[in-house]
């Protein structure tokens, strides 16, 4: 009977897993990781996903390459790194805080008595806002006693709770409070209170020799990757646990359930002051957010390890999915970063019973890339010493953060031996979601002075206590964009109060290799301060070199310059996070489009009040498709004829005939001469209807704007390019 029966189960069993996951989106899934492993990414990997108690498991390429093939299994154990964070230090924490042993917003040095700082607390730790840099040392030093002896002697970098920077001093300093604590060192604490509770048999530090271990990196099998974690002897809060795939889904199971670890464990613990949010012990919202994709809502959590496992958990749909595997073998050069954010989106997309809305995202981090520093990150490594022992007056936005997305006003706040005593903001705002005048407001204490309001530029009065004006605001390499005409008003504010003015450079966010458009001449303003070509292919710090010696502004300037960027990377490319620079400026293609299609702006709709403004373009009179004909091959775009009803600006209400530019090539695109031969284009099909004389007010040339009254062919070869450097 029961051999009868076994069909009809294995017929329900999968019936509820396809009813569960789309099978297109899990053959998606196997097609990305077999890609990333022809790629040389990863030599193989194990994922697992469940959903309402519905699981998959899927198993990809080989355990081990070297020094022969071993083919991957299910049940193969991984050395997990810093997952070790969130499955045993950060419960065993939240633990004994729940058992009224330890409090979360305890001093540590009420534990850790020789601990350098008296301010750092338990919460700062877990949130990675204690201030403390990011690591040890390995030199001089051996032994378990001796890494933690080296530890407790760190001093923060920044006020406690006013920065995230990832640490791993963070969780070491947390396993020897386990052990404090509890009395058991914290592999013994984890083993006994969440490993075997939880069933997690293949789940422990240092584990015994077995083939199922995938060896890392250097013929290791079996001992610790992460070299400070080796040196203590394989035993740290920071790494080394190692496990498996079915073991880490035990663990994952009991979070969803939530009947097992604490809430702390689940919810934002973050200081309240700090941007970037994490729990106890999982990641919300930073850069190292890859694996929650473009769908998981805000309230889902999980962790990344080094070595190359990360995983996801999404209470509200019930959803998690785990990927382990083991990209540093053989030889550490592997890569699953852009792998954790796509598998993020597949698994979101494949729930059957659940559709996401894309969550708003504060900074939208980067999934490769260089490593290239913008100045608040030279800043930074200098221990702020350009700075120190002076009252700084800082102008920003919410465009002004470092890698990690902390913003610059709180790294600033909080750095030692630097007042912050006032802040000053441009159009838009410090938090850049104002379309009109801006008010003066106050941030934790601190008087913030509009720029755009009823002044453009700082008071005598504003800076009389202010030993120097620090301008650190994100451009998009276009001249009428105003950040930069702030900067040069504050340039001649600093020199008539005789302050220095310091910019924190920062890449040209789509490239400095390639200038375009003409010289702006005339009369100069608010949206054309400085004649500069349309697309001026600068940074801001050349920019402010450039006012200096150009208008003759008699201002002490320091420039704290980006480090290993080349001119011809975009932002992306060079490895730094993007963020929205104003309420309509979305992406990182609009800013590249918006040298040439924000010319039209005030002669047709350019998408604002749609939700991609300047990647679309239309008026009512417009056929879309007849444009395209007529404007014929463009220098690294393709069009699409589209339809669309703009909700603001120009032809708000109407419905609008058009075109949607998609950027096919960034080496060959040319924006200006894309929004020009346009512009000449509608001239051709639409000269009683297409408003030219519009377009002065931002083009600021009246040969180029003759030239497009005539309804004359735009050349490609009307752009001008200057050669890469790198900085």
């Amino acid at each position: 009977m029961s051999r009868r029966r076994t069909p009809l189960l294995l017929f329900v069993f999968f019936f509820l897993v396809a009813a569960a996951f789309r099978e297109e989106k899990l053959l998606e899934i196997d097609v990305a990781v077999r890609d990333a492993i022809a790629e040389g990414k990863l030599p193989g990997g194990v994922i697992r996903l469940e959903h309402d108690g519905q699981r998959v498991t899927r198993v990809y390429g080989h355990r081990a390459l070297v020094p022969s093939p071993e083919r991957m299994t299910a049940n193969t154990i991984f050395d997990v790194a810093s997952i070790t964070k969130s499955v045993a230090t950060a419960p065993s924490i939240c633990f004994l805080i729940a058992r009224g042993k330890l409090g979360l917003d305890q001093a540590i040095r009420t534990v850790l008595p020789e601990f350098a700082d008296d301010a750092v607390t338990v919460r700062h730790l877990l949130t990675h806002t204690s201030g403390l840099r990011s690591g040890l040392d390995r030199k001089g030093w051996s032994g378990y006693e001796a890494g933690i002896a080296r530890a407790v002697t760190e001093k923060p970098l920044h006020r406690p709770g006013a920065v995230f920077r990832y640490s791993d001093l963070n969780y070491i300093l947390l396993g020897e409070i386990v052990r404090r604590v509890s009395g058991d060192p914290l592999d013994v604490f984890a083993r006994k209170n969440i490993f075997l509770p939880l069933g997690m048999k293949d789940t422990s530090f240092r584990p015994r020799p077995s083939a199922r271990i995938a060896p890392t990196e250097d013929g290791l099998r079996g001992v610790v990757h992460d070299p400070v974690t080796r040196q203590m002897g394989g035993v740290a809060g920071s790494a080394g646990v190692f496990t498996t795939a079915d073991d880490l889904a035990k663990f994952a199971r009991a979070v969803l359930r939530g009947d097992f670890f604490p809430r702390e464990m689940t919810e934002v613990a973050s200081p309240r002051e700090v941007a970037v949010q994490r729990t106890a012990g999982f990641d919300i919202d930073s850069n190292y957010s890859r694996p929650r994709g473009e769908l998981f809502p805000q309230g889902s959590f999980g962790h990344t390890g080094w070595t190359g496992g990360f995983f996801w958990i999404d209470p509200s749909s019930r959803t998690f999915y785990i990927f382990l595997s083991h990209r540093v073998h053989p030889d550490g050069k592997g890569s699953v970063i852009a792998l954790q954010h796509r598998l993020g989106t597949l698994v979101a997309e494949s729930l059957t019973d659940v559709v996401f809305t894309p969550p708003a995202r504060r900074v939208g981090y980067i999934l490769g890339g260089g490593d290239a520093l913008n100045g608040i990150d030279v800043l930074h490594a200098s221990g702020y010493e350009p700075l120190r022992d002076m009252r700084i007056g800082l102008i920003t936005n919410h465009t002004g953060i470092d890698r990690y997305g902390n913003p610059t006003v709180d790294l600033l706040r909080s750095a030692p031996g630097v007042a912050l005593t006032a802040i000053f903001t441009p159009e838009h705002g410090l938090r850049g979601m104002a379309d009109e005048k801006v008010s003066d407001e106050s941030y934790h204490g601190i008087p913030v002075f509009s720029l755009y309001g009823e002044r453009r530029k700082p008071s005598a009065e504003q800076l009389a206590n202010v030993d120097a004006l620090v301008f650190d605001i994100q451009d998009i390499g276009t001249r009428f964009y105003t950040y930069i005409s702030t900067m040069g008003l504050a340039m001649e504010a600093a020199a008539e109060a005789k302050k220095k003015f310091i910019v924190l450079d920062r890449v040209n966010p789509i490239g400095g290799d390639v200038v375009e458009g003409p010289v702006l001449e005339g009369k100069t303003d608010f949206v054309g301060w400085h004649p500069l070509p349309i697309r001026h292919g600068k940074t801001v710090g050349e920019l402010g070199e450039l006012f200096r010696k150009e208008r003759a502004i008699d201002v002490e300037l320091t420039v704290v310059p980006v480090q290993a960027w080349k001119r011809e990377q975009w932002q992306d490319e060079a490895g730094l996070p993007w963020v929205n620079t104003s309420p309509n400026m979305r992406s990182l293609q609009a800013a590249a489009l918006y040298p040439g299609i924000g010319l039209l702006e005030r002669a047709i709709s350019v998408g604002r009040g749609t939700p991609t403004p300047f990647e679309i373009l239309g008026a009512p009179y417009i056929d879309g498709e007849a444009l395209i004909r007529e404007v014929g091959k463009l220098p690294g775009v393709a069009l699409t004829a589209i339809r669309f009803t703009p909700a603001a600006s120009t032809h708000q209400g109407d419905a609008c005939g058009g075109v949607r530019l998609r950027i096919a090539d960034r080496r060959a695109l040319r924006s200006v001469t894309v929004g020009l031969a346009i512009a000449s284009a509608l001239m051709r099909l639409y000269p009683d209807k297409f408003p030219v004389d519009e377009m002065q007010p931002l083009l600021r040339h009246r040969e180029t704007l003759e030239r497009i009254r005539s309804g004359a062919r735009w050349p490609i070869s009307d752009a001008q390019t200057h050669a890469p450097q790198t900085h």
